[in-house]
């Protein structure tokens, strides 16, 4: 038995599809769509905060390299701020520890270790996130493969009932399946080239990060280079 041409083309629109579908099926869509949209929602709020640190970042390192010594707490705002001020401070602690008995090359290494993992933490901190777009690229079309297979099951199901082996008995499942299917890689295709662009922004930002380390680094030096090296020290760790 044929449907109606106008049945059918009403049938086989997306929206017509999902609402006919399998509940397994209807299930699995919902799950692709909630899926791309939190890809698109991580690329807004990621690309927003990612922005912002780098233009901390590099307006901490311009202060930096600006710096004779080691700044103090009423320094640039552009210090006080998110990893650079988690810098310096860490910098300062190693040289209040320290006290007045230790040798310039111990100092440095000390602080070189600490800031070290300094960056590492925060490079953690800034991929939070980024994690879920690689699991939605990778997981996103076998889910949608899985609303396929079990779409097409169904229609092989409605075929036996029905007797009948018409285009317009198992038209409407079969492409119920495929749109899982498109729908699987409409949230994969987007997460994979968000989590790629994320990577690049990621590496450039602790390339950033790196900068600003070294920079704290050579101000420490250079305190601890001049003349009564540690009495400078001193009074930088107390600013």
């Amino acid at each position: 038995m044929s449907l109606p041409t106008d049945v059918s083309a009403a049938a086989l629109t997306p929206w017509q599809m999902y609402l006919t579908a399998d509940p397994v099926v209807k299930a699995v869509m919902i799950a692709l769509a909630l899926a791309s949209v939190a890809s698109w929602t991580v690329l807004v709020a990621k690309s927003w905060e990612l922005s912002r640190l780098h233009r901390g970042l590099r307006r901490a390192r311009a202060a930096l390299l600006d710096a004779a010594q080691l700044p103090s707490d009423s320094g640039d705002q552009a210090l006080r701020d998110g990893a650079a001020r988690d810098l310096i401070e860490a910098a300062r602690s190693e040289l209040r520890l320290c006290g007045g008995g230790f040798d310039p090359a111990g100092i440095k290494e000390r602080i070189g270790s600490r800031l070290e993992r300094i960056e590492l933490a925060h490079a953690r901190q800034w991929r939070k996130g980024v994690g879920l777009l690689a699991s939605i690229g990778a997981i996103a079309p076998f889910v949608g493969l899985f609303g396929t297979v079990w779409g097409i099951m169904n229609s092989f199901v409605g075929i036996a009932h029905a007797n009948a082996t018409s285009l317009a008995v198992v038209a409407p499942g079969i492409a119920e399946a495929l749109l899982a299917t498109a729908l699987g890689l409409v949230a994969a295709i987007p997460a994979v080239a968000i989590y790629n662009h994320f990577t690049r922004a990621l590496a450039g930002l602790r390339a950033t990060l790196g900068d600003v380390s070294a920079s704290v680094q050579q101000s420490v030096s250079r305190d601890l280079d001049r003349p009564h090296g540690r009495a400078a020290a001193a009074v930088a760790a107390a600013r």
